[in-house]
């Protein structure tokens, strides 16, 4: 039995409410459970100094968690003068995934900066990030065809993330912190609506993983983000 009760091939509530902010071309807040994350999307007209003169647009992360978004207050990282290796990796992980989206031809020389900010964390929080920026990522590409900063659409497939793992000898999808904090193994996994794989990140905490092992983990992970990507795609359309 999970901690939380659900099933092994059962995803924690999830919620995704567009137009959360008012300023941000697109906004989205996502829940996954009691991981909740603010994601943001904003249009600058401009591409970095080595895309200039390509013609080709540029997306890139931030990505943050609140001091008291876990159990204990943590200093803000501009406090300390720079930022951590996990949260470097981790926008580094989200940018990564949101250009997988889109045809950055098609984009112009324009800019889409993407902000996850973790609110409150119980695990999945760079999966929760990738799944809510995907469609605030859609709501910003619309504002720029209203705005005809775009000649065409540039918006290539959803995409979204999801968690699985090993948690005491079985593998289990959408890993809360009690389950991540001691599974066997975590493996994060990000996919496309075609069910293409962008990205797999998985780690054996405790003993190797098995190929069976790692293959009923991906088929969660399919299955899993099959049934977020249709959660996304409700949102969009409301």
């Amino acid at each position: 039995m999970r901690p939380s009760g659900r099933t092994a091939d059962q995803l924690r509530d999830v919620k995704i409410t567009r137009n959360y902010t008012k300023h941000a071309e697109g906004s989205v807040l996502v829940e996954f459970g009691d991981t909740k994350v603010i994601c943001t999307a904003s249009v600058e007209r401009g591409v970095p100094r080595f895309l200039k003169g390509t013609g080709q647009g540029w997306i890139t992360a931030e990505y943050g968690m609140l001091p008291r978004s876990t159990t204990e207050r943590m200093g803000r990282e501009a406090s300390r003068g720079k930022q951590g290796g996990r949260t470097l990796e981790i926008q580094r992980l989200i940018g990564r995934a949101l250009r997988a989206a889109v045809d950055m031809k098609k984009l112009g020389e324009n800019t889409i900066n993407i902000d996850c900010d973790v609110i409150q964390a119980d695990g999945g929080t760079r999966t929760a990030s990738i799944t809510g920026a995907c469609v605030a990522l859609v709501d910003a590409l619309r504002y720029m065809q209203e705005k005809k900063m775009v000649k065409s659409d540039p918006f290539l497939h959803m995409i979204a993330a999801i968690s699985v793992g090993i948690y005491k000898g079985s593998p289990v999808l959408d890993l809360d912190y009690p389950e991540d904090s001691s599974a066997e193994t975590d493996m994060n996994v990000v996919m496309t609506d075609a069910a293409g794989f962008i990205e797999v990140q998985g780690t054996a905490e405790a003993a190797p993983f098995s190929q069976n092992e790692m293959l009923a983990m991906m088929a969660l992970a399919r299955s899993g983000i099959e049934e977020i990507i249709e959660l996304q795609k409700k949102a969009l359309a409301e």
